[in-house]
C-alpha cells in the first residue's frame, strides 16, 4: 500500500498516476531501472519495489535484481509506465547471465576505445602530412 494515493495528490503531479504500477526509470548515467513505483516526492525522488537494473548490449540483456531501491531525483532523466499487456523486449533479444553481460559489455567498451584511438591516429597522420 502506498502512503499517498492519486486522490491525495494534486492533479498536476503526473507521477501520482504511476503509483503501484511497473515503471522504467532512466538515470543520468544511462542505467535503466524497472520496478513498482511505491512512493515519490516533489523532487522526483522515487522508491521502487522489486527493482532490477536492465543491462542491454546489442541483442543481449540481463536483469540484475536490486530489491527495494531509492533513487535520488537529480539522477532521474525519464520515468515511464510499462505496458504489461505488451512484451517488454523484442523477440530477437536473448537473456543472459550477469557474468556474460559484464563480459560482453567490457569487450564492447574495449572495441569502442580501440576504434576511437585508431580514428585519432588517422586524424593525426592526415594533419601531419598536410
Amino acid at each position: 500500500m502506498s502512503w499517498a494515493s492519486p486522490e491525495d495528490i494534486s492533479l498536476s503531479t503526473s507521477l501520482a498516476t504511476y503509483l503501484d504500477k511497473k515503471i522504467l526509470v532512466l538515470l543520468r548515467d544511462g542505467r535503466k531501472l524497472l520496478g513498482l513505483l511505491r512512493s515519490f516526492d516533489q523532487f522526483a525522488n522515487v522508491v521502487l519495489e522489486g527493482a532490477c537494473e536492465r543491462i542491454i548490449v546489442g541483442d543481449l540483456y540481463c536483469d540484475i535484481p536490486l530489491g527495494l531501491y531509492v533513487i535520488r531525483g537529480e539522477n532521474v532523466v525519464l520515468i515511464g509506465e510499462l505496458d504489461l499487456e505488451k512484451e517488454e523486449l523484442p523477440p530477437h533479444m536473448t537473456r543472459v547471465s550477469t557474468a556474460e553481460i559484464k563480459r560482453v559489455s567490457t569487450l564492447t567498451l574495449v572495441l569502442i576505445y580501440a576504434y576511437t584511438a585508431l580514428l585519432y591516429v588517422g586524424m593525426f597522420i592526415l594533419w601531419a602530412h598536410s
